[in-house]
């Protein structure tokens, strides 16, 4: 009903109180999310009469009381009190009884609503995409865009705040979430606030120690293995003597999800790449924003692995074809949820919006992900030509089409407002 009245969906412009007075809503008010009435400064006529005031919204006017409304001074102020059911009038604290309307909405707008929230489809919206005007998508597909990307920048920042201002420690935790792909985000960046930075660098000259705090860290060594090859062995011994010197916690091994995953995408690889990153000290942040264009950033990311595994998904057997660290369509992920927001979010912060142009540049620039996300809405109809508008078509689609959010969907909304008016 909120949304009906700030989008003016009703269904006659006169309205009529329930004392028989004509009521011509003049402005809506301004939709407060806080307690007190419904919406501020509205504007309506009634009888000829404006009144300015705040609104209030109920299913049944009988709520009014039992919310305890005529005992509150803050609602002294509503000039009208509209709702779906007029079942008790409605009084001030000084007993002075307000104007009270029934919301009329047509049947068609709540059964649209009822038929888009219901749908067992994962675009209940698609059938009718194609007749929703090509402004109204882009324009949505754009906002979108940025909302996603402002999500990940307030991640961010949040990561910044707690590490003090070290962005260094930002694109440490931030590289290694993105190295979860998805799948293990949650699990790589445990890791990667269960072994801070400043222990690591105390490390970085020895690959092998560095990547016995990781694998340790993670919870992937298990010292009483037995088979076990040289270099497992080592990495057990290392990880022993280091955990008890500083007094290190694993995480739990079941923390790593394997099922159903190539082997060239199990953690192993990963956690490997990024004690590359680690050894010799990690200044990979400098580097990003010293990196001029997609070609040197992607170099960044095209890291060969050298050594045990370089010809190995995991402990144990080694894998005949070895294969790059990240493939390109790897690499893409990495800039598009890494660099973009890291960019982003240091231009703000610092001033620098030769950055944040650099971040909308670097997603408009790079290929739009495959997914069956993004294939659904190009197959209802939405072009997708970039990673900027892959991740406005992932954001839709979780944001509000998974939550059924219709209503605040533009989309939705184009749609519902046809209906209401029909």
């Amino acid at each position: 009903m909120q949304y009906i009245w700030q989008h003016r969906l009703w269904r006659a412009d006169d309205m009529v109180t329930n004392d028989g007075r004509h009521v011509r809503v003049l402005d809506p008010g301004l939709l407060n999310t806080d307690a007190g009435p419904d919406f501020f400064n509205a504007k309506v006529e009634i009888d000829g009469q404006t009144w300015v005031g705040n609104i209030e919204i109920h299913v049944r006017a009988s709520d009014w009381k039992r919310h305890g409304h005529d005992k509150g001074s803050a609602y002294d102020s509503v000039v009208l009190h509209v709702v779906d059911k007029d079942d008790a009038p409605v009084y001030r604290t000084n007993g002075e009884r307000i104007p009270q309307v029934v919301l009329e909405v047509s049947p068609r707008f709540g059964e649209s609503l009822q038929r888009l929230v219901d749908a067992r489809t994962e675009l209940p919206c698609a059938p009718q995409l194609p007749q929703t005007p090509s402004l109204v998508v882009t324009e949505w597909v754009q906002a979108l865009a940025f909302e996603r990307l402002h999500s990940k920048v307030e991640r961010v920042r949040d990561i910044l705040e707690m590490y003090h201002g070290s962005w260094e420690e930002v694109c440490y935790v931030t590289v290694a979430r993105n190295l979860g792909f998805g799948i293990n985000n949650e699990a790589f960046e445990r890791l990667a606030r269960r072994t801070p930075l400043r222990l690591l660098h105390k490390h970085s000259d020895s690959l092998l120690q560095v990547e016995a705090l990781l694998f340790g860290q993670a919870g992937l060594l298990d010292a009483s293995a037995t088979g076990a090859d040289d270099y497992y062995r080592h990495l057990c011994s290392e990880y022993a003597f280091l955990a008890n010197k500083f007094s290190l916690r694993p995480m739990e091994r079941e923390s790593w999800k394997m099922f159903r995953i190539r082997p060239q995408n199990f953690p192993y690889r990963r956690i490997a790449m990024l004690a590359h990153y680690i050894e010799g000290g990690f200044n990979l942040m400098s580097k990003i924003l010293e990196a001029d264009g997609e070609k040197e950033l992607r170099k960044l990311f095209q890291v060969e692995l050298t050594g045990y595994w370089s010809n190995h998904f995991s402990f144990g057997k080694p894998n005949e074809r070895p294969t790059a660290a990240l493939s390109d369509k790897s690499i893409d992920i990495v800039l598009i949820n890494t660099v973009a927001p890291l960019y982003y979010a240091y231009g703000e912060l610092t001033g620098n919006y030769a950055l944040t142009d650099k971040a909308i540049s670097l997603l408009e620039s790079l290929r739009p992900e495959k997914n069956s996300i993004v294939t659904n809405f190009t197959v209802a109809g939405i072009e997708c030509d970039s990673a900027l508008t892959s991740q406005a078509l992932i954001e839709l689609r979780r944001s509000y089409c998974d939550a059924r959010k219709c209503i605040y969907c533009k989309i939705g909304h184009r749609l519902l407002s046809e209906s209401a008016h029909r």
